[in-house]
């Protein structure tokens, strides 16, 4: 019987829509509009490291494998199963988000709000006699343990082929090459946590698809290993990165960090094609970059947002995705900088002394061939995806003179917005002008009516 081989394998989630007082969401770039998404979330402090993954797994549980390095041997209690729902929830709060707002009547008083948006809120089976032993191909079964679901082993190994032999004999169906791509790990000393569903376990969860794993260990290096996971792929993979830290915003070191762009105004028409325009726009940058960058889509405190897409994540989510400081002495979120900070904002998820960021990369073997390395800076300047749709004003330039003014400059402006979105996406500026629909100055004969009689006499009307 043939089983499934992957190595690194990671679920996307839908995304909700969400309102605010001066504007409201009509969506987010969450990682469900990509094909072939992973995610993971890492979290780090110290040579202290938790990752968690979700499985996109489809297809019979029975052939479900995963395979990942890890510095150490990994015993039963450093692993977890964890929730599905936390990764929603981490995405939803970090996502590119769309924001909608309703130009004012130029002819009514300004008048400014203090307010901030705010949203809506493997049993592995016991191996057959084989031709050669473990011990002949260098292997060594570390661990063997069963987590929820999912039997376990941890492996170290001597040699590629005899790892690759290994697996083949105990029904692992490998994809072709695959000790070249074992090789670097094994000369870096590195273990092999091996995962497969036990099929009696998870037909107790009387769940449809496989809970997240989550894996927490010491090492010096910040990093996560996504070579393995290029095997058997077909074409570009997509990954997203969740990262949380103490101190500051998460970059690679090995490649280069851009960030995505931002506060950019577009048309209001991308309203109804905002998947479109969102997976135009991040090929755009990729093209661009020639596949050889990670974005960053977001970084924030946990504890606050200025405006949210979703509810920071509360300390028992974060605990679940891993967070282990945050019952270790004093909280940071008794620091000045941060009492002063959270009475400026709303503190939908009580301040915590965490921060997240997020990472999206598209990749392939030859344009990431080596596995992300991260490093934790000092910078602390917040930053998020936004693309701001402005509804035009519907009225007469006749009403007064201030109304006269917008309408003329109402077509520059969506001029500039359809240049911004052609700009982003690569999308044709006519077919963008055409839909659109951009106004046409006022005539003269539109000008405003001057009041009859004395200035004075309409004054208190």
């Amino acid at each position: 019987m043939k089983t499934f081989f992957i190595f690194m394998v990671f679920l996307f989630f839908s995304i909700g829509e969400a309102y605010g007082f001066c504007g409201f969401y009509v969506a987010k770039g969450g990682a469900d509009l990509f094909n072939n998404a992973s995610q993971v979330v890492l979290v780090r402090n110290e040579d202290k490291t938790v990752i968690s993954m979700m499985n996109d797994y489809e297809g019979a549980f029975k052939e479900f494998a995963l395979v990942v390095p890890v510095p150490s041997v990994l015993k039963k209690e450093q692993v977890n199963v964890g929730n599905k729902k936390l990764f929603e929830r981490i995405d939803s709060f970090t996502a590119p988000r769309l924001v909608e707002y309703f130009d004012e009547d130029p002819c009514r008083p300004n008048i400014v709000f203090d307010g901030m948006v705010r949203s809506k809120s493997m049993s592995l089976d016991r191996a057959e006699s084989s031709p050669q032993s473990s011990k002949s191909l260098g292997v060594t079964v570390e661990e063997k343990f069963t987590v929820g679901e999912y039997d376990i082993v941890v492996l170290s190994a001597k040699e590629s082929r005899g790892l690759e032999k290994w697996l083949r004999q105990n029904k692992y169906t490998m994809p072709k090459g695959v000790h070249r791509a074992l090789a670097p790990y094994i000369k870096q000393k590195m273990k092999f946590f091996v995962a497969k569903v036990n099929l009696k376990k998870q037909a107790k969860t009387g769940l449809t698809y496989l809970r997240p794993l989550q894996f927490a260990f010491n090492s010096e290096k910040f990093m996560l290993p996504i070579r393995l996971g290029l095997i058997n792929a077909k074409g570009p993979q997509e990954l997203f990165v969740y990262v949380l830290t103490k101190k500051g915003r998460v970059e690679t070191t090995n490649y280069v960090t851009t960030k995505i762009p931002t506060n950019m105004d577009i048309p209001p028409y991308v309203k109804k094609e905002f998947s479109d325009f969102y997976k135009a726009m991040f090929e755009e940058q990729v093209r661009k970059e020639r596949m050889k960058t990670v974005f960053m889509e977001y970084f924030w405190d946990m504890g606050w947002c200025d405006p949210c897409a979703a509810d920071p994540l509360t300390k028992e989510e974060l605990k679940g995705l891993g967070v282990f400081w945050l019952d270790q002495g004093p909280s940071e979120s008794g620091s000045p900088s941060f009492r002063r900070r959270s009475r400026s904002a709303p503190m939908m998820g009580g301040a915590q002394p965490v921060k997240v960021t997020r990472l999206h990369l598209r990749y392939t073997n030859k344009t990431f061939p080596e596995d992300l390395m991260f490093h934790e800076t000092e910078d602390n300047r917040n930053f998020q995806g936004r693309y701001v749709l402005r509804h035009p004003w519907k009225g007469s330039a006749r009403k007064c003179e201030a109304a006269r003014r917008y309408l003329e400059h109402l077509p520059r402006r969506q001029e500039k917005e359809a240049q911004n979105l052609a700009r982003l996406t690569g999308w044709d500026i006519n077919e963008i002008r055409k839909k659109v629909d951009i106004a046409k100055p006022p005539k003269e004969s539109e000008d405003p009516k001057k009041p009859d009689g004395k200035w004075w006499q309409n004054l208190w009307k």
